[in-house]
């Protein structure tokens, strides 16, 4: 539905999960020295391409020798910082929709879940609770998915986010009965001494060490954002706003008219492709996890880079379905550097590629202070009011001038 005339019918966000480009003036306070996500992949490998991105003047924002070179340039590119407080995927979604966040949500990776929280869970789902502990989710797998098949109990553990996360075998408990449990441990967590930002379903085939694999039928159960984003302000005034991935769970459904769950980052590439051999008014939200999942919790760099170029690759075919009125914007929500100590997300920059088929001009502007910038130029270009409390200066005027 149009609201009169807006410069782009069409914009398409999509996330690189974690992909960050370098340490931000706060880092130190998390524990992030001298991050840099991109450029450490990039270090590691002996060759790396992404002609697309390059392309677009993600290799002028950083010191990252593969991505300089006679490439044609075009588009914008920027750097963000977060404003908000943390470094996990809630918060930087969030603030990339208008939302400031100043309490860092709670995590449990040092300690594991309170025996209290525990006692509950283990009463209202009537099964004994192992596990409780950060751990990797394939490795958890490898470690208990035995025992909890053969004893029936159930797997709870969490990571350096804030999740509570149950793994249960699908063929042994089933996905309905795993999805309820994750409600229950939902309920549960929101009282605010054990408020986690999600509880995530991680459910499993297999039978013994060595054949257990998680399926596509992961689902988060993510707090309600705490005030009304920019995806609200275009859902209420008619436009489309279809999420890709993981993005629908962020937000809990709020502001989304369509959405659209991945199997894979490629999956998700593929399925925005053919959204964009479609016609709609409005948001495109893609959230592409595995870059994150797969490769940054697991200190995987040389993965990591072999993802970027398969991505590459869909982006290119995914420029081949944008049309003179389509906006593209290529971001990130924190940074993961594979090579850092630990598994956690690393508190970083994120690069802001734009481009459409109609700019003339490609450049590089001037860093940002948050990730808000996003929504805010959203908003602006349909025309909407940015909603009550939310933050962000729209960059529109800057990219209509190319």
């Amino acid at each position: 539905m149009n609201q009169g005339q807006t410069p782009y019918k069409r914009v398409f966000v999509i996330v690189i999960d974690s992909l960050g480009i370098g340490e931000m003036p706060d880092s130190l306070k998390y524990g992030d020295i001298g991050v840099n996500t991109l450029k450490h992949i990039a270090d590691s490998r002996e060759s790396f391409a992404i002609p697309t991105m390059a392309s677009f003047g993600i290799g002028r924002l950083d010191e990252v020798r593969q991505l300089h070179g006679d490439e044609h340039y075009r588009g914008l590119c920027l750097k963000l910082r977060e404003r908000s407080l943390g470094k996990d995927t809630m918060t930087g979604h969030w603030e990339m929709m208008g939302l400031y966040i100043t309490k860092p949500f709670v995590t449990f990776t040092d300690t594991g879940f309170p025996e209290e929280l525990i006692a509950e869970l283990e009463q209202r789902t009537g099964r004994k609770i192992i596990g409780n502990k950060s751990a990797s989710g394939t490795e958890i797998l490898e470690e208990l998915a035995e025992r909890e098949i053969e004893h029936g109990e159930l797997i709870v553990y969490t990571s350096a986010d804030s999740v509570l996360q149950i793994c249960g075998n699908e063929e042994t408990m089933g996905v309905e009965t795993l999805y309820r449990y994750c409600e229950i441990a939902r309920e549960l967590t929101m009282r605010d001494e054990w408020k986690v930002g999600r509880v995530i379903a991680r459910p499993y085939t297999g039978k013994r060490r060595g054949e257990f694999k998680r399926t596509a039928n992961r689902h988060d159960y993510a707090l309600k954002p705490f005030g009304k984003t920019v995806l609200n302000a275009l859902k209420e005034h008619g436009f489309d706003v279809i999420s890709v991935g993981k993005i629908n769970d962020i937000f809990v459904g709020e502001g989304i008219t369509q959405a659209h769950k991945s199997k894979s980052s490629v999956h998700g590439m593929e399925q925005t492709i053919e959204i964009a051999k479609s016609d709609f008014e409005g948001l495109c939200f893609v959230n592409l996890v595995d870059f994150d999942a797969l490769w940054g919790h697991r200190r995987d760099p040389v993965g990591y880079g072999d993802e970027l170029e398969r991505f590459d690759k869909k982006l290119a075919e995914l420029l081949g379905e944008l049309r003179e009125d389509d906006l593209l914007m290529i971001t990130a929500d924190h940074g993961n550097d594979p090579t850092y100590t630990g598994t956690d997300h690393t508190r970083e920059r994120v690069p802001l590629l734009l481009y459409s088929p109609s700019m003339t001009e490609c450049g590089v502007l001037p860093e940002q202070d948050t990730f808000a910038v996003i929504g805010a130029t959203i908003a602006e270009n349909f025309g909407v009011a940015m909603p009550e409390g939310t933050i962000g200066v729209s960059l529109l005027s800057e990219v209509q001038k190319r």
